[in-house]
């Protein structure tokens, strides 16, 4: 036999093991097994007789349940099998909460117990009910871009567009009596971070290794705006876009898949479990983009079982019902499909998911950067022009070759984007003599250089 998780060897009775008599009522019951080594085999065990009427009376005593004690022989070898079972609510040893998981017994504390106590009570973190917050502390302009979502999703009717807040967050579930919950603060509050610690996302950029920090920032705001900001500074500042032409225009590549970081960003701040007080953290190296999210996974889901195909499962169901019912996610537990499928269907690396204690990371692999071939541009800017500038002059140069004489706002509508770019990305061009003005001010455009 083997220690598992409903099985433990001990080879004399302890009132010490009143612990783990506690672990096994507060998890999925189980057995200790008394008079046997750690092997799982028959050593016997003295005063047998008495440690039958006496273990259930301590039990009862110090623990407030019942347990069955029965006598077990092997051969002349007497041994005791007390027999736990799950108790539907908190069974305390001296005020300690033990708890049974795989073959170990755990002191539960801090917010590991704060989960094991909401657990038994059928309730979530999210859904706990935050004293001295109003509706009037929540930020208009979110509920109304949620109500929108909401609509639009078609995930909510139309009337909540009308709907005072009150009703909308009882309809949302996000009200417990005459309280607002946890999840109604980290959803629609401007400083969420004001009641739950650690409720932000960082975003670093590193070189080659972890400590080599360049530049980082950190995400701050509800968590829809979170969301939003989030895929925005990255995309902005964290990740150069691999650049490609057809004809005259440009055409930009990210290293991933938007989509793909997008749903994976919503599956963190959904699946966080934000009583660990820690950030979600995003760490983007030259090969690659890592998301830390700290939490865990259903009781006795393995790695295995969350990359198949499951039920929807979510660590906090207000947030995530909310998120559901803006059209941001879906409900039947597809996030990690829709990841990995958002990656194939654009040529992307797939994804690697690893399970550490206190969180998951998931790892994008950017792909590699293709070297484009030497280009002339219609007036013949040769190659050795082009070097030393950068890709947006490049791209400048070949407008002003093929379209010569015009002005600064016909080359930003076919950039497609703004005079005060072209006018910054038009200066070294100017001042390196490989374009210039010609004609009046008025009515004079810019030419290649002879």
């Amino acid at each position: 036999m083997q220690e598992s998780q409903h099985t433990e060897f001990k080879r004399q009775w302890k009132d010490e093991l009143l612990k783990w008599v506690c672990g096994f009522a507060n998890a999925e019951g189980g057995v200790l097994m008394v008079g046997y080594n750690d092997q799982g085999e028959p050593v016997g065990v003295v005063n047998a007789e008495k440690l039958l009427e006496d273990i259930p009376n301590k039990v009862r005593d110090v623990l407030g349940i019942v347990v069955d004690v029965n006598l077990v022989m092997h051969g002349e070898l007497q041994t005791l099998h007390i027999k736990v079972a799950d108790y539907p609510y908190p069974i305390s040893y001296k005020g300690e909460y033990h708890y049974r998981s795989g073959s170990t017994k755990q002191e539960l504390k801090g917010a590991a117990l704060d989960r094991f106590l909401l657990k038994k009570q059928g309730l979530h973190w999210d859904g706990v009910p935050v004293p001295y917050l109003e509706t009037k502390d929540l930020q208009e302009t979110t509920l109304k871009y949620f109500r929108q979502q909401a609509v639009h999703s078609q995930r909510l009717p139309e009337a909540v567009q009308h709907e005072s807040t009150e009703f909308l967050l009882e309809r949302l579930r996000l009200t417990q009596g005459q309280y607002l919950k946890r999840a109604a603060v980290l959803l629609f509050h401007p400083e969420p971070d004001r009641f739950v610690t650690g409720s932000v996302i960082k975003v670093g950029a590193f070189g080659n290794s972890d400590a080599d920090l360049l530049h980082h920032d950190e995400i701050t705001g509800n968590l829809f705006t979170q969301v939003e900001t989030t895929i925005e500074v990255i995309k902005l500042k964290y990740l150069k876009a691999l650049v490609s032409y057809e004809e005259l225009y440009r055409k930009e590549r990210f290293p991933l898949p938007m989509a793909a970081l997008r749903e994976a960003i919503l599956n963190a701040v959904v699946h966080k479990d934000y009583a660990s007080n820690v950030a979600i953290q995003i760490s983007i190296y030259p090969n690659k983009l890592m998301i830390w999210n700290p939490g865990q996974l259903p009781e006795n889901w393995t790695l295995e079982k969350l990359m198949a195909k499951h039920a929807s499962h979510p660590f906090n169901p207000d947030i995530a019902n909310a998120f559901f019912r803006a059209g941001l996610i879906e409900s039947w537990g597809r996030g990690i499909e829709r990841i990995t499928q958002a990656c194939e269907e654009e040529g992307y690396p797939r994804p690697l998911w690893q399970l550490e204690p206190g969180g998951v990371w998931v790892t994008f692999s950017f792909i590699e950067e293709q070297k484009s071939q030497p280009r002339k541009t219609s007036e013949g800017v040769s190659e050795g022009v082009s070097e030393g500038v950068s890709e947006q002059e490049k791209i400048l140069l070949e407008l002003i070759g093929s379209h010569p004489g015009k002005r600064t706002p016909y080359y930003a509508e076919q950039m497609q984007t703004s005079r005060k770019n072209v006018e910054r990305w038009l200066k070294p061009l100017r001042d390196n003599k490989h374009v210039e003005f010609k004609g009046s001010p008025r009515t004079g455009g810019y030419w290649l250089t002879d």
